[in-house]
């Protein structure tokens, strides 16, 4: 049915129609669904519980799910017993973590996104050349936690804006390197390198992009809507750092509304009335069930068109550890 038919159709059944443009690529990515996949297999394999040091992901939802399922998540390995599996989150760990957990002799599995691993051998690569590395992320985020756990204290400087990249002094003689959380803005860190590379056009840079493809294809579909929607609704958790900043790039982007909910129990009723064409989006550890019932919630008042618009396909799948794969 078109937009204008299902207009009409609105009108006779007495219910505001609603465009609906829905982001795609959006929700989980490969990383997120292995980590998960992870916590899973292990409840089946070793039983209940199984400890998570850390959330598996920042989702609710996926939290209490896997907490019925058995897993019991903490934050610090000293809360784990010695005789139960442990799953590290896939934001990363400090290399103090495994390090406890061997010497206890503890059964544990890394459910680190490869994409975040391969940003902790960066750092261990440039360290061992004798550059100091200058990490581009948000404090107090698990993953700048466990990247900047990597290496030994002093090693790594992080870089949060454009005004610190302008105001750091490296030690006289001092080569650098530089490393990204995965989870970026990544228009926001092209101008916090871009200052960098200004003040030292010697530093070296990642071979490969470190904000991951997942984060990057978001953005973009986000991007490929935001100017035509009234309001851009992002699903994810607020302690989600890809989540929040699906909604900071689709405001900047042109949605004349952009706004973060956890479900469709925190819609702002109000904001969606007053909007014709609403964006909808998920961030990377948004199960997409949480995205059905948003549309299901906006259907049950307005009669909706959907438009799903894909600015590319996902075909990445990351293998599981090998302790999960034997029999």
């Amino acid at each position: 049915m078109s937009a204008t038919l299902a207009a009409h159709s609105g009108l006779k059944s007495g219910r505001k129609h609603k465009t609906v443009l829905l982001a795609a690529p959006r929700g989980f990515c490969a990383g997120v669904d292995r980590a998960i996949q992870i916590v899973e297999r292990s409840i089946e394999k070793f039983g209940a519980p199984v400890y998570v040091r850390h959330e598996i992901v920042h989702n609710r939802h996926v939290v209490e799910r896997l907490s019925k399922l058995g897993a019991v998540f903490v934050e610090e390995l000293s809360e784990c017993p010695d005789d139960r599996p442990v799953v590290f989150s896939a934001h990363g760990v400090p290399k103090s973590v495994p390090k406890a957990a061997i010497a206890r002799e503890m059964t544990f599995l890394d459910a680190t996104c490869p994409l975040v691993s391969k940003v902790h051998v960066e750092a261990e690569r440039h360290a061992k050349d004798g550059l100091h590395i200058l990490l581009i992320g948000h404090e107090g985020h698990p993953e700048v936690v466990g990247t900047m756990g990597q290496l030994p204290s002093g090693q790594m400087t992080l870089i949060e804006t454009v005004e610190d990249a302008n105001t750091y002094q490296p030690a006289e003689g001092q080569k650098l390197a530089l490393v990204t959380q995965t989870t970026l803005s990544v228009d926001d860190t092209t101008d916090i390198i871009e200052a960098l590379k200004a003040r030292f056009p010697d530093i070296a840079l990642p071979y490969k992009e470190d904000i991951c493809y997942a984060t990057t294809n978001r953005q973009m579909a986000v991007k490929a809507i935001a100017e035509r929607c009234d309001l851009l609704l992002v699903i994810g958790s607020k302690t989600s750092s890809n989540s929040k900043r699906l909604v900071e790039v689709g405001a900047k982007a042109g949605s004349d509304g952009a706004a973060l909910i956890s479900s469709a129990d925190a819609i702002d009723w109000d904001a969606v009335d007053a909007a014709e064409t609403i964006g909808l989006s998920a961030g990377a550890s948004a199960p997409e069930y949480l995205t059905d019932g948003v549309l299901a919630a906006l259907r049950s008042r307005y009669e909706v068109s959907c438009q799903e618009v894909e600015v590319t396909k996902e075909k990445v799948i990351f293998r599981l550890p090998r302790l999960l794969l034997d029999k």
